[in-house]
């Protein structure tokens, strides 16, 4: 599928490009880690329309980190990457592309065309690979007209990248070891897990290149630099060492490479960005505060090595990235489509770089920053979505997410019955509640904690991993007995609209973890757990169905309410789901077949609104309703959804809720570029549990 648009640059002819399968909301171009990760802003409230060249790229929350590409065709220079130098027009964009692991831009220069293909590796299953944040950008130039065209290539980065504190003195080098050339980049006075706007405020960048002869280089004043090229088409291989603050001059660090004379045949270059932090995470284990290193320290001695070693792996981080894409890409439209398709390939990168790997091979932890929201460590309800995309790509991501969640409060830093929220207020400083002050949602948490811990032993067979954490499991679970059949005033993970006292779909997560309690009773030989857990579980879920449904009316279908005491109320009820994941076959099958009839009567033109309290939704559990819902059902969902993916004038990663009328974001409400949106995944971790969708 494409979607046209029109662009109107200084000086150029209208241009119409294709967007492949659709203009996102902004590309992902380096989007590794929860400090690596650059965007190209495509929605109109921010960019220009999904143009690379014309428009900064930023961080994901809004500032903006200086990447410049320039091409000089037979003396002209054309800007490719980033907003134009003055008198320097703009390459013309023909198309753009996203898959799981690519954003490609096709653009014109002149008589040549320029693709600039930006790379974000994921990896499920190989921690080497995964340990360092590494991107690369490879840019293939080739002759349209038949004729050879001398061409020289432009590309820098600038200080921007190494803090949002634009005030802090930036150093920078450069240097050459073997067969790679590199300008190192960093912030002056190193502050470690601390942030600013969210960017790192310690850690070396590094922009690097094949080691040539054909290759010059240059750091300085933005203008300096970027006008030597434009008025030589290379650079004198100068350094400027008058370290300054990052908003001083913009000092940039460039490099340019003659192509020589470019003809039919494309002629790439290959550039590489990292980010190398030796220490990623303050945790609370479990006793003392611990520095923990990143897990790439394991694998290399220092910076240049681990930027040598990937340097020299980009053709098989290609072949390894375009095994990504197909697999993905074919789940995917089998599962539900093309439409499917376009949400999940997008939201890849994004739920990866929530992740920064740590410590060491043998005891590997994963830490998740929640982005955008609040800034959490290892939320459970915002790993909780994302876990059906651990499913789906590797369940043991979810164990080492959950590991550090049971070393703190196994280990007496929570002093609370329920599960705890989160392990630390402010990522990077995962040091835990020990004095019980956190964001709390007992029912939520508990059920989250033990449905995840059941997916993860069926996909797995792991009965080792309940049985080590059994009694705390047990605990929580003594928790939901008690209060998740008639929920008290308390927070669900929608804790953006509020608390609620009664929640339908609130009780059901409980109701169904005491179910996947009892399996993970069975699974560990404690019969008699199981016995009792069932019986309690059946009881509430034929409670449950009298409290929380309004019959069908003249004017209404049968529903689920959203609380108990409103029979007017409805919502999502996404908690059906888990029913369906774990093959509990606890909710009655008449639920699944109610709930889908009912939800194409709430459609507005973006989607269904979460429930009756906004005009709001959520992505993913419109995802998770559509997973178990019926194929015409399913389908409303699919062109809905990609509509408001097509549309929505927010210029930001991926945003999981919006405005189901305006494709906007709630008033005050930025959730953008979140790691829940693994929650798109719902459909693929669903495939072959042998669910059968109602009729």
């Amino acid at each position: 599928m494409r979607l046209s648009s029109l662009v109107y640059a200084a000086g150029l002819a209208v241009v119409q490009a294709d967007f492949v399968p659709l203009r996102p909301p902004s590309f992902p171009l380096a989007v590794r880690s929860p400090y690596f990760h650059t965007w190209l802003p495509a929605g109109s409230d921010q960019g220009n329309g999904g143009y690379l060249a014309g428009e900064w790229p930023i961080f994901w929350h809004g500032q903006i980190v200086g990447w410049q590409g320039l091409v000089s065709v037979d003396n002209t220079t054309y800007t490719w990457l980033g907003k134009a130098p003055e008198n320097v027009d703009l390459a013309n964009q023909t198309r753009a592309e996203y898959t799981s692991t690519r954003s490609i831009f096709t653009l014109t220069a002149g008589p040549v065309e320029l693709t600039a293909t930006f790379l974000s590796p994921v990896h499920a299953d190989d921690m080497k690979r995964a340990s360092l944040p590494v991107s690369y950008l490879d840019v293939a130039v080739r002759s349209l007209d038949g004729k050879e065209h001398q061409v020289h290539l432009y590309t820098d980065i600038s200080a921007e990248w190494v803090s949002g504190d634009h005030g802090a003195i930036a150093e920078w080098n450069y240097h050459t070891s073997g067969n790679i050339a590199y300008h190192k980049v960093y912030r002056q006075q190193q502050l470690q897990f601390s942030e600013t706007d969210d960017q790192a405020n310690w850690g070396n960048w590094y922009y690097t290149t094949a080691n040539t002869n054909k290759v010059t280089h240059r750091s300085g004043a933005d203008t300096d630099v970027r006008g030597q090229f434009i008025n030589k088409g290379i650079l004198d291989n100068s350094a400027d060492t008058k370290y300054r603050a990052i908003n001083n001059r913009w000092p940039v660090m460039g490099f340019a490479v003659d192509l020589g004379r470019v003809a039919k045949s494309s002629v790439n270059t290959v550039f590489q960005l990292s980010l190398h932090q030796d220490q990623c995470i303050q945790f609370q284990g479990a006793k003392d505060y611990t520095p923990l290193p990143c897990l790439w320290k394991s694998y290399f001695s220092n910076d240049v090595d681990a930027v040598s070693y990937f340097f020299g792996e980009y053709q098989q981080e290609s072949v390894i990235a375009t095994q990504v894409d197909s697999q993905i890409s074919k789940d995917s439209i089998a599962a539900d489509g093309q439409d499917y398709l376009s949400m999940t390939s997008l939201a890849t990168r994004q739920a990866f770089a929530s992740l920064e790997w740590t410590n060491t091979p043998g005891t590997p932890y994963l830490f998740m920053k929640e982005i955008a929201s609040d800034g959490n460590m290892n939320t459970v309800d915002v790993i909780f979505p994302f876990h059906v995309m651990s499913l789906y790509m590797n369940a043991t991501i979810l164990k080492l997410l959950l590991d550090p969640l049971f070393i703190q409060q196994e280990n007496g830093h929570w002093p609370k019955k329920y599960a705890v929220h989160d392990i630390g207020s402010q990522f990077p400083n995962a040091t835990g509640h020990p004095d019980g002050n956190s964001e709390d949602m007992p029912v939520e948490e508990c059920g989250d904690m033990i449905i995840m811990m059941l997916a993860h032993a069926q996909r797995t067979n792991d009965n080792s991993y309940l049985s080590q954490h059994y009694n705390i499991l047990k605990q929580w679970n003594e928790y939901l007995v008690e209060d998740t059949l008639i929920p008290n005033n308390q927070l669900s993970t929608d804790d953006f609209a509020g608390p609620l006292v009664n929640q339908t779909n609130l009780a059901l997560k409980g109701i169904i973890g005491i179910e996947a309690m009892s399996r993970i009773a069975n699974l560990t030989n404690h019969a008699s757990d199981a016995a009792n857990f069932t019986k309690i579980a059946h009881n509430y879920i034929s409670k449950w169905r009298q409290y929380g449904f309004t019959d069908s009316t003249p004017t209404t279908l049968a529903h689920s309410r959203l609380n108990y005491n409103d029979p007017q109320s409805h919502g999502i009820l996404y908690s059906l789901y888990h029913d369906a994941l774990l093959g509990l076959n606890l909710v009655p099958r008449e639920v699944f077949s109610m709930q889908s009839n009912f939800y194409p009567t709430l459609f507005n033109t973006y989607g269904v609104p979460l429930d009756t309290r906004h005009g709001y939704t959520k992505i993913d559990w419109e995802l998770h309703a559509a997973a178990v819902a019926s194929e015409s059902t399913s389908k409303m969902f699919m062109q809905t959804l990609r509509k408001y993916v097509a549309e929505t004038k927010v210029g930001f990663g991926f945003p999981d809720l919006y405005e189901t009328d305006t494709a906007e974001l709630p008033a005050g409400i930025s959730f953008i570029t979140r790691p829940v949106i693994g929650g798109v995944f719902a459909q693929l971790a669903l495939e072959g549990r042998g669910f059968v969708r109602p009729g």
